[in-house]
């Protein structure tokens, strides 16, 4: 975290431990117009005159889509087509960050430049170097156009102005982020702060639960082909792009193979909060790998936890999939925003 932000963030009134988690303490759990600081995700900045092309052979999605007018989810594969991580992607001051959970950023960052090779491309972490927010609420619109002269309109869209990124992020809620220095950021989050309040990381990503968006974390790295994650329903792969790591098993699945776990939205009342990773259970299951796995869990305004777990299609479809054990809690299914696949 940048040492002017945090500083800034203690006279808001937020604590924040040794490993960099912040609350606040006049947070509400689920404000109607609610302002969120963003430390929780790292950030990775490309740069050099062959970043474009360097990134274009190790992820999941066209980046020659990506320009100072739109981002892009996409993910890093394994070899074996599997998502080390996946990400948010976009420009900022003519160079390209890679927006993450920390849990994955450090691998990332430690496995991304030993691919640069010959490429004139640097990879370097600037999750200390720049500053992220969030607004989300019927607000957001309103507030923000105080600040920019126009507002991105469509989800990943993104505007520039001065060294500061917004993005408008896909979902029911209206909610944008904003990617800048800590001079511009502060004084944003100073007016901002007038009529929003402090929100969680955990309504943060409820938000993306509800928009039908995976975050891999250190739990789930390693664990999941992109389309079980509905990555190619959330603009998240190419499969006209070309080659990259891990593409051959991707593409395999979509032309040759036939998907037998997707991702799904579903709640669940459980005295105990599940975490990522967690695996699901169903009676009968046949397959050796277990009925599924929580790909995010958070708490819910109306009480137990919202989720995305990836599961067999039969099983899900049965409504019989449980936590704990074949007889714990029941997952009960909500409607992702999007349709899948025929």
């Amino acid at each position: 975290m940048n040492n002017q932000w945090k500083s800034f963030l203690e006279s808001q009134s937020a604590r924040i431990t040794a490993d960099g988690d912040v609350s606040f303490t006049h947070a509400r759990p689920f404000p109607d117009c609610a302002l969120f600081d963003l430390s929780h995700l790292g950030l990775i900045r490309v740069s050099g005159e062959d970043a474009q092309t360097f990134l274009q052979g190790q992820f999941t999605n066209d980046t020659r889509d990506v320009t100072e007018n739109r981002s892009q989810l996409s993910a890093y594969c394994s070899p074996k087509g599997r998502m080390l991580a996946n990400f948010r992607l976009f420009m900022n001051r003519g160079d390209y960050l890679l927006q993450m959970p920390l849990s994955t950023h450090g691998n990332v960052l430690k496995r991304l430049p030993m691919f640069v090779l010959m490429s004139k491309a640097k990879v370097t972490d600037a999750t200390d170097e720049l500053c992220t927010i969030g607004l989300a609420g019927e607000c957001a619109v309103a507030l923000l156009g105080k600040h920019f002269s126009t507002l991105p309109e469509q989800p990943g869209a993104t505007i520039q102005q001065a060294d500061t990124t917004l993005i408008r992020l896909p979902g029911a809620e209206t909610r944008f982020q904003l990617t800048g220095t800590p001079e511009t950021i502060i004084p944003l989050w100073q007016t901002l702060a007038e009529n929003a309040s402090p929100g969680t990381p955990d309504y943060w990503s409820l938000l993306d639960i509800r928009a039908g968006i995976p975050n891999i974390y250190e739990e789930t790295s390693d664990a999941f082909v992109p389309q079980m994650t509905n990555m190619q329903l959330v603009d998240g792969v190419s499969f006209t792009k070309g080659c990259y790591t891990g593409q051959e098993v991707v593409a395999r699945m979509k032309y040759l193979g036939k998907l037998k776990r997707r991702m799904y939205l579903a709640s669940v009342e459980t005295d105990t909060q599940p975490s990522p990773g967690d695996e699901l259970f169903a009676p009968g299951s046949a397959s050796g790998q277990g009925a599924g796995r929580i790909v995010d869990v958070r708490p819910s305004p109306s009480g137990g936890y919202e989720l995305l777990a990836v599961a067999e299609i039969k099983s899900f479809e049965e409504g019989n999939l449980h936590l704990i054990n074949d007889q714990g809690p029941l997952l009960h299914p909500s409607s992702l925003p999007y349709a899948f696949e025929e």
